[in-house]
């Protein structure tokens, strides 16, 4: 746990939140903030600051309670389909510090963007950069 993180905290029950699901290492409650009517957040209740530093037991269990939310989620509120993302590290937007699943649900004309529009203006890459990073990331 960590003293100044909010979603410790929630973890703790210092803070309250509207839990939908929960098991003995993952919690998910609904977005304080939401950005469409169902929008839940997925954590380990361990704090985690990255992707990087779940081990590979914990981010199972966390994706398990991610795929059998995306669906439940989205039948409850009606909705036609579901964004589901990770902001990892502030330059991705991540604003806790601590390792969190967006489920967002979508509506056919909510004005909403395909997690491609997050990204910016794509780069225009060779199939030599292209196979040089591949090559390196494989390593």
């Amino acid at each position: 746990m960590s003293d100044d993180c909010i979603f410790c905290s929630i973890v703790a029950g210092d803070i309250p939140a509207r839990t939908v699901r929960e098991t003995d290492d993952v919690l998910a409650f609904l977005d304080a903030n939401p950005l469409s009517r169902g929008h839940a957040l997925v954590i380990p209740k361990s704090h985690a600051q990255h992707v990087g530093d779940l081990d590979d037991d914990l981010a199972g269990e966390l994706f398990a309670v991610v795929t059998d939310l995306v669906p439940h989620i989205g039948s409850t509120v009606g909705a036609d389909g579901a964004n589901v993302g990770i902001n990892d590290g502030e330059a991705a937007g991540q604003e806790v510090p601590h390792v969190h699943v967006h489920v967002i649900p979508r509506f056919e004309g909510d004005g909403g963007a395909p997690l491609h529009a997050v990204g910016g203006e794509r780069p225009d890459l060779s199939d030599d950069e292209l196979d040089a990073v591949a090559e390196a990331i494989a390593e």
